[in-house]
């Protein structure tokens, strides 16, 4: 099971990465669905990660970059709606 988890949380760094990577080099929009979704799945991962591992910072501050990136993925939807 350890290495499941740490899977999950090295699988979470490399998705973060690449996703500030990409905004960083202009292939992704910071306000792109894949942008966002991106960053929910990493946090998504390191939440398991850091919750195994009793890192209750780290997880309280997935748990909030998880929520910026849900929220902001309404809200686009939203205005795709409305367009």
């Amino acid at each position: 099971m350890d290495n499941l988890i740490e899977g999950i949380g090295w699988a979470a760094a490399i998705t973060i990465l690449a996703s500030y990577l990409l905004v960083s080099t202009g292939r992704l929009d910071g306000q792109s669905a894949a942008f966002q979704w991106m960053n929910v799945g990493g946090a998504a991962g390191f939440i398991i990660n850091s919750g195994w591992h009793d890192a209750l910072p780290s997880a309280v501050l997935n748990i909030a970059w998880a929520a910026i990136g849900l929220w902001t993925l309404w809200r686009l939807r939203r205005k795709a709606r409305a367009a």
